[in-house]
């Protein structure tokens, strides 16, 4: 028979392990959404949403469009993990995922995906518009069923892949305005551009385990990262001249142009040390660079707003 010291200490352990349960449940499903990428389609959304809608904006519908976008986000990165649960599990930077890991069932990932891309896709639908949740929709479809399967297939999956990627800010300015203006088109284009040398970077940092799975990356065979390097230094100067899209539609006013030329400029330079010198080290600048170049030059955007 426990003594009442005992069953006191038995009792103060279960909620601690409780707790844990809990805390590991919800890490798990943070990480199965994707919540940092989620998070920066909740960041796009909200800038298309601003940009595209008249003063003053109506933040209840600003709140609408980024919430049902981050539903078919999170949806579409559990549908993902799901589908490449036996690659991930091949990967080191990926075997420690939930369901490779064995911490969740494949067919819960399969059911939480499913439903949160529903629930994004209606959401934005009876809260927003039409036009918002159809481009929800293709984002998902587009993610799942071209960029996944074709990440085996062909080197081209990067730039599929950039598709849904760039998608959000339209989300955003269809759900504030009801249309595509020509200033929406000019956030895709920045949001596509701006992830090819972020997708470049990350691949060569990484091509022995996408080797490992089989993907069919740029960087595949890129052992010296010339390739990868020279593709990143392309693409990002081809952000440089889309970047100032937004300007000459009077999107934004003028001051823009000088902050999108300076980032620019640094992003160029970085991707050309990369390329100069082939070292992992500049391929993770070039990595950081980009992750610090989008926000930076979307508070441009939104503090210089017309």
């Amino acid at each position: 028979m426990k003594t009442a010291a005992a069953m006191s200490a038995s009792s103060e352990r279960v909620p601690a392990e409780i707790d844990a349960t809990r805390g590991g449940a919800i890490s798990d499903f943070a990480e199965l959404v994707k919540a940092r990428l989620t998070l920066l389609v909740l960041l796009t959304t909200a800038v298309g949403f601003y940009l595209g809608a008249t003063s003053p904006v109506n933040l209840l519908a600003l709140f609408h469009a980024v919430f049902g976008a981050a539903l078919a986000a999170g949806g579409a990165a559990a549908l993902n993990q799901w589908w490449e649960r036996r690659l991930d599990a091949l990967m080191h930077r990926t075997k420690s995922r939930p369901i490779p890991a064995g911490r969740m069932l494949p067919l819960s990932a399969l059911i939480a995906g499913s439903l949160l891309s529903i629930a994004g896709v209606i959401y934005l639908w009876f809260t927003c518009n039409a036009l918002s949740a159809s481009l929800a929709a293709a984002t998902i479809v587009i993610y799942i069923f071209a960029y996944t399967p074709l990440k085996r297939i062909s080197t081209a999956n990067t730039l599929v892949g950039a598709i849904p990627g760039a998608l959000p800010p339209m989300i955003g300015w269809a759900a504030a305005s009801g249309r595509l203006d020509p200033g929406a088109w000019s956030l895709f284009a920045i949001l596509f551009f701006w992830q090819l040398p972020h997708f470049f970077a990350i691949a060569w940092m990484y091509r022995e385990d996408y080797a490992r799975a089989g993907f069919e990356m740029v960087s595949k065979g890129d052992d010296t990262g010339t390739r990868s390097a020279s593709q990143s230094v392309l693409f990002c100067m081809l952000l440089l001249l889309v970047s100032g899209i937004p300007a000459f539609l009077g999107v934004v006013s003028s001051i823009y142009l000088g902050v999108e030329l300076i980032l620019n400029g640094l992003f160029i330079i970085v991707a050309m040390r990369f390329l100069r010198t082939q070292l992992a080290a500049d391929a993770h600048k070039l990595f950081l660079t980009s992750i610090l170049y989008l926000p930076l030059l979307l508070l441009a955007l939104v503090l210089t707003k017309s």
